[in-house]
């Protein structure tokens, strides 16, 4: 039998299967749509790491048993796999972050830029939430890198717009914690019903409220509610003082004028084409900050 992980829960992963599509199933069974929980076969090679080589999104090959479990025999070809948060096969991510409460810090947000450009998703979009408490063209200079959406759970700016987005397709919401995620999730569909938190006083930062990460149905696609995280460890999916430069998008049309044109960190360089790219304000400096900083953390 085939069919795709919709979650990893107490050891278990929930593997979502077609009954009317498996040949080996009994006409007669009623249900076409079947939850089968399910362990690896032993031959997998586990992530030393993780501690798995399978992610919700994952198509998979399982032998089911007679007590209404499974075993994952193999892991079909995946066309993406987003490292943080773990998801296989995505088609866009939607990195959320909140205008305010608590404030957008631009580090983070282009870490997570980062991340989404090395699984080279089909989309990256910026959603910008609790619009309301900020300027209308809040994190404008971006839009020439990023689609922007600028939501609000409160007056309902921006949900009618993201639900045509979330239509077809696989798409992660990913963010930090607080920054109203799942809050934006029951506003597309109110069934979804998910456990929502608040920001806490003291230290201004968000609770976690989602604890696994799932795929969940909506109209053509799934969506996927991650949990909420601000320490980005880069180092763990790969990513280089090397390979660095090549996550951060603008800096390709003006690589080519460095003088050290394979070898060019555009940090110290003489001759640089991406410093004289920022001098001449061509490249937004913010963004070239935010890429020294973890340039260096590297």
């Amino acid at each position: 039998m085939t069919g795709q992980v919709i979650k990893f829960y107490n050891s278990f992963f929930f593997v979502q299967v077609d009954i009317t599509d498996q040949p080996t199933i009994d006409p007669s069974i009623q249900r076409s749509i079947d939850l089968i929980p399910c362990k690896l076969r032993g031959i997998i090679k586990r992530d030393k790491k993780s501690g798995s080589s399978v992610y919700p999104g994952d198509f998979v090959e399982i032998s089911p048993l007679a007590d209404g479990t499974g075993v994952i025999k193999n892991i079909l070809p995946r066309k993406s796999l987003l490292n943080r948060p773990a998801v296989a096969n995505v088609d866009r991510v939607i990195l959320t972050f909140a205008a305010a409460n608590p404030n957008l810090h631009p580090l983070l947000l282009n870490r997570f830029i980062v991340l989404a450009e090395q699984a080279q998703l089909a989309e990256i979009i910026i959603c910008v939430n609790k619009i309301d408490l900020a300027a209308e063209n809040f994190l404008s200079e971006y839009e020439s890198l990023y689609k922007i959406i600028r939501t609000s759970t409160v007056t309902g700016e921006g949900i009618d717009a993201l639900k045509n987005i979330l239509s077809s397709g696989v798409t992660v919401f990913a963010g930090p914690s607080g920054v109203g995620k799942s809050s934006l999730l029951n506003a597309i569909d109110a069934n979804l019903k998910l456990k929502v938190g608040k920001v806490s006083e003291k230290i201004l930062r968000g609770k976690h409220t989602t604890r696994i990460c799932e795929l969940i149905k909506f109209r053509d696609g799934f969506l996927v509610d991650t949990p909420g995280f601000s320490a980005v460890d880069l180092k763990e999916v790969g990513i280089t003082k090397n390979n660095l430069r090549y996550y951060f998008k603008e800096f390709a049309q003006f690589s080519a004028a460095c003088k050290f044109l394979n070898d060019c960190s555009h940090d110290h360089e003489p001759n640089c084409g991406v410093r004289s790219a920022v001098a001449e304000g061509k490249i937004l400096r913010e963004r070239y900050e935010n890429y020294l900083t973890i340039l260096k953390e590297l």
